[in-house]
């Protein structure tokens, strides 16, 4: 049988904008999906990128974001689910 550590036996619930890890991490997602929005509206609309100049076209729009949607995706299950290292 193998035993518990004390990392496994003593982790606490923390909540989501307890730890510097997970408001940095929730902040991150939630900046990824507006940026997701704002890439879609921009390809829907056949907008110009703000500074670069990049023409985007609905299929441009769509890969943009989904690539923001999945990048919050990801730091949003890193922001609540998580655990701090071992600074404790």
């Amino acid at each position: 049988m193998v035993s518990m550590t004390s990392s496994t036996t003593n982790t606490s619930d923390r909540g989501l904008f307890e730890t510097n890890f997970s408001i940095g991490a929730a902040a991150v997602a939630a900046v990824a999906a507006l940026l997701a929005i704002f890439f879609a509206w921009l390809g829907y609309t056949d907008g110009v990128l703000p500074v670069i100049g990049y023409q985007f076209t609905i299929l441009t729009g769509l890969v943009g974001m989904l690539f923001g949607w999945g990048t919050a995706l990801v730091a949003g299950v890193a922001a609540v689910y998580m655990e701090p290292g071992f600074d404790n």
